[in-house]
């Protein structure tokens, strides 16, 4: 089966700008794909490129075989977006927001109420129809968006940061959702800032930085190629760094200050615990590596990197 989703050189300038850089990859049929970078990395430049609402600066695009653009429908029909921003109408009431948006994809009236229903009970919201916008949570308001990209039955679902501004039990809805639709054969394709979103989702993703991947690849083994399986964390002053550097060879495979913090990346932490336990340390910490520490070791600790 082909890929779902071929990128190559993908560009896209605004007025001189290189919002995203000559970007290569391909999305399989029935895969869950993430695009992680900071603000202004690229990610949610290039799902729009790739749900044709946005024009290619250059390179080539295809979706489903089709080659994306402003004019082609055919895409557009077999996409379902899930917004970062809520764009539902405050004029209308929950179940009249979702008959508008069928509308729109010529779903038959008996068809569309049907439809409705049966989104609303699998997003939680039955009993919701009737209350308007201004009248829900939040929490709310994202889940009526997955119900609404879902009206037409899409191949391909695009959640762009999806969970933003959501408390823990509303994101682990969503979450619960996405995976019983990946489950069921949908290609998702998701842009996050929250790492373990995208370990709960993803089976391959990319780190993007300033229009350009970084690294490519399955959440945990990006993890264990970039970090290892443990982190050391020592928060002690910059000045003691290099004896403590001296201290963890042999035990850690890289390291690096962020702060007041000295970060030490190891196979196993164990070794190099009781060594600076035994100098004396108290402010150390051993746990596990995550996907944030590969975010952060690619994209910087700070703000200005």
């Amino acid at each position: 089966m082909p890929p779902a989703i071929i990128a190559k050189d993908l560009v896209k300038k605004f007025d001189g700008f290189t919002a995203v850089n000559g970007i290569s990859f391909e999305i399989n049929e029935g895969e869950c794909f993430a695009f992680l970078g900071p603000n202004g990395a690229g990610k949610t430049t290039t799902v729009r490129m790739i749900h044709c609402v946005s024009p290619l600066s250059g390179g080539k695009l295809t979706v489903f075989g089709e080659r994306a653009g402003l004019d082609n429908r055919k895409i557009k029909a077999l996409t379902g977006v899930i917004p970062q921003e809520i764009t539902l109408d405050s004029g209308l009431t929950v179940g009249e927001n979702l008959l508008v948006f069928a509308r729109f994809f010529d779903i038959p009236s008996r068809e569309a109420r049907r439809r409705v229903d049966e989104l609303l009970e699998f997003v939680e919201l039955t009993g919701k129809s009737k209350s308007r916008i201004d009248e829900l949570s939040t929490g709310m308001k994202r889940r009526l968006l997955v119900a609404r990209a879902l009206l037409n039955r899409p191949r391909l679902i695009i959640a762009d940061e999806p969970t933003t501004g959501l408390d823990p039990q509303a994101r682990h809805l969503i979450w619960q959702r996405l995976r019983l639709l990946a489950s069921k054969g949908a290609t998702l394709i998701l842009t996050t800032q929250y790492m373990e979103e995208a370990e709960q989702l993803c089976d391959r993703l990319v780190v993007l930085n300033e229009g350009r991947i970084l690294r490519e690849g399955a959440p945990r083994s990006l993890v264990r190629d970039e970090i290892g399986e443990e982190v050391v964390e020592i928060r002690i002053a910059k000045d003691e760094d290099e004896r403590l550097i001296g201290l963890a060879s042999g035990c850690a495979s890289g390291h690096e200050r962020a702060g007041d913090t000295l970060y030490f990346h190891c196979k196993s932490g164990r070794d190099l615990v009781k060594k600076l336990v035994d100098l004396g340390l108290s402010n150390v910490r051993n746990r596990p590596a995550t996907l944030e520490d590969v975010f952060l070791k690619l994209t910087g600790r700070s703000l200005g990197e």
